[in-house]
C-alpha cells in the first residue's frame, strides 16, 4: 500500500511499502515453480506456485475482486453501493455479501472495536484515500488533529449497526445491502485477506497444491516451497526506522497469517504520535503499546479481520479476546526496554518454528 507517512508536522513523504509486511525466503526459481506478481488493491500481490499457472486466471479472478470490493474503481459494486440512497436494498454478490457479513460478526465479538464504516473517521484524522492520492498537493499536506466538534460529525456518520446484509432470492442465492444513515463502506481491513483465498481456492481449482499467495502482505501458504521445505514468513520489524528488518520468521505448510501494526503510517504534531488505526468507538486514534499483532488463521479473511481488530482493542484487552477466541496470535509489544513478545497459548502450535531472524 502506497502511505503518506509524517514523521514531524513540517516533513512528509511517500513511502513504498507494505503496511504489513512479510519476506519470504528460500523461494529461488526452482523447475516446476511459477511466480507471478503484479499491482492490485491499491497495493501488490504476488504468487508462488508448482503448477501451470495462467497468468489470465490470477488477474481475472484479482479483477473480479476488484470490481466488487474496491474503493479505488469509483464504479466497484461497493463504490456504487457507498452512493446509494439510504435505505434502499441495493443487489451485491454472494462473495461481497460474504465478506461484509464476516465484517459485522467482527464487529458484534469486539463490541465494536472492528468496523468497516469507520471511513470519515479516518479521513477526518488525514489517514484516507487523499493520502494515496497522485495529486502531489494533496500527498504533501500537513494533517491537522481535528477539533472536537468535528470527531464528533464524522462519528456520527459512522457504526456498523447502520448497515444491513441479507440473503434473498430461491436457496438464499442473491444477496441484499442496505444503509440507514449516510454511511459508506470501506473493507480495506479484511478484502485483501478475502482475496488471497479466493487465489488459493483458484490455484487449487487449477491443480496447485504447493503455493504461496501475497495481497499486501496477507499471506496463505500451502505445501512445500522449491526447495521442499515448509514455507518461511518473516513477520517485520515493528519500526518504522527499520523498513524491511525480520522481527520473526514463522515456518508454515498451510494456513495463513496477517499483521496489523501501527508504524507505518503515523504523523505527529507537537510531539503527540497518531497512528493510523482509529478506534471507531471513541473516534481517536490509538494510543496503546501494541506495536504489531501477527494471527495465523486457516483463512487469510479472518487473519486479516481478527489482526485489524486486535490491533484496536490493544495489548490487554486484544490479548484477553484472542485466548477467548482461541486464535493463534503473536503480540509485539513497546515497553520502555524495547520490544517485549508475547503469544497466545495456541500460538503454542507455532512456537517450535518460530524463529528469529538469520
Amino acid at each position: 500500500m502506497f502511505e503518506l507517512v509524517h514523521k514531524s508536522p513540517n516533513v512528509a513523504h511517500i513511502v513504498l511499502c507494505l503496511s504489513i509486511c512479510f519476506t519470504t525466503f528460500g523461494c529461488h526459481p526452482v523447475d516446476g515453480y511459477v511466480h507471478l506478481s503484479g499491482a492490485t488493491m491499491g497495493t501488490h500481490y504476488a504468487v508462488t506456485a508448482k503448477c501451470e499457472l495462467p497468468a489470465q486466471a490470477v488477474e481475472k479472478e484479482l479483477a473480479t475482486v476488484n470490481g466488487e470490493m474496491s474503493t479505488y474503481d469509483s464504479e466497484s459494486m461497493l463504490s456504487r453501493f457507498n452512493r446509494a440512497n439510504v435505505g434502499e436494498w441495493w443487489e451485491i454478490s454472494i462473495d461481497l455479501a460474504e465478506v461484509i457479513e464476516a465484517a459485522q460478526s467482527l464487529s458484534e465479538r469486539s463490541n465494536g472495536a472492528f468496523d468497516v464504516t469507520v471511513g470519515p473517521l479516518v479521513n477526518l484524522w488525514g489517514f484516507g484515500p487523499e493520502a494515496r492520492t497522485n495529486v502531489p498537493e494533496a500527498r504533501t499536506k500537513v494533517p491537522e488533529v481535528p477539533d472536537s466538534q468535528a470527531i464528533a460529525a464524522a462519528h456520527a456518520r459512522v457504526g456498523f449497526r447502520h448497515l444491513s446484509v441479507r440473503r434473498v432470492g430461491p436457496g438464499q442465492s442473491r444477496a441484499e445491502l442496505r444503509k440507514d444513515i449516510a454511511l459508506s463502506v470501506d473493507l480495506s481491513a479484511i478484502a485483501k485477506g478475502h482475496g488471497v483465498d479466493r487465489l488459493a481456492l483458484r490455484l487449487e481449482t487449477l491443480g496447485c497444491f504447493d503455493y504461496l499467495v501475497d495481497i499486501g502482505g496477507e499471506v496463505r501458504v500451502a505445501g512445500v516451497n522449491p526447495q521442499g521445505d515448509a514455507w518461511r514468513v518473516g513477520v517485520e520489524v515493528p519500526n518504522a526506522g527499520e523498513f524491511g528488518g525480520v522481527q520473526r520468521i514463522l515456518q508454515m505448510s498451510e494456513g495463513a497469517i496477517a499483521t496489523s501494526g501501527d508504524y507505518r503510517n503515523f504523523f505527529e504534531v507537537d510531539g503527540t504520535r497518531y497512528s493510523h488505526t482509529i478506534d471507531p468507538r471513541s473516534g481517536m486514534p490509538v494510543t496503546h503499546a501494541l506495536a504489531s499483532v501477527s494471527v495465523v488463521h486457516e483463512s487469510a479473511m479472518w487473519a486479516d479481520g481478527f489482526a485489524t481488530t486486535i490491533a484496536v482493542l490493544g495489548p490487554e484487552a486484544g490479548f484477553a479476546f484472542a485466548e477467548k477466541t482461541n486464535l493463534s496470535a503473536l503480540f509485539i509489544i513497546r515497553t520502555a526496554s524495547g520490544f517485549e513478545e508475547r503469544y497466545t497459548g495456541a500460538m503454542t502450535h507455532y512456537v517450535h518454528n518460530l524463529e528469529g531472524p538469520n
